[in-house]
């Protein structure tokens, strides 16, 4: 008896190792696939995103297209904003879904310290299938 709970214990150990080893495998390379010949062959992970972006509230004078600069270079955005003649700040950024989603979260609730966000509007996200601008910057 003594014997059967030793060995079930050592079979158990096993099974934990191989789901170990197979997870391992799926976590730490997500990216790769075995084509012909057993090679592995490098998929590009990285999908891009882009959408256009307004802020109306109390935006101009108060450092928010610095802010916004900061932080979006903070996300590995890239891109641009600007101030408008209606008093609003315009936009643009491209980068990685879930870091575009972040940053559209952030004008919309934070923004800089001094300002005012009564309404931020954005288009439709869309990917693109490469990057457009080499960072994110102030257009004045």
């Amino acid at each position: 008896m003594a014997a059967n709970k030793f060995f079930g214990s050592i079979e158990l150990r096993f099974i934990n190792f191989l789901l170990g080893a197979i997870l391992f495998c799926v976590v730490y390379k997500p990216h790769s696939v075995i084509g012909s010949k057993n090679t592995l062959i490098e998929m590009s992970a990285k999908q891009i995103f882009s959408t256009d972006f307004e802020i109306f509230g109390k935006v101009q004078g108060v450092f928010f297209r610095k802010h916004t600069e900061k932080q979006a270079k903070l996300f590995g955005l890239r891109g641009w904003c600007m101030n408008t003649s209606q008093g609003t700040v315009r936009g643009q950024m491209e980068g990685e879904l879930n870091k575009v989603n972040e940053m559209k979260y952030w004008l919309q609730t934070k923004g800089s310290p001094k300002s005012r966000i009564d309404k931020a509007v954005f288009s439709e996200t869309k990917e693109i299938p490469d990057y457009t601008f080499k960072a994110f910057t102030i257009k004045r």
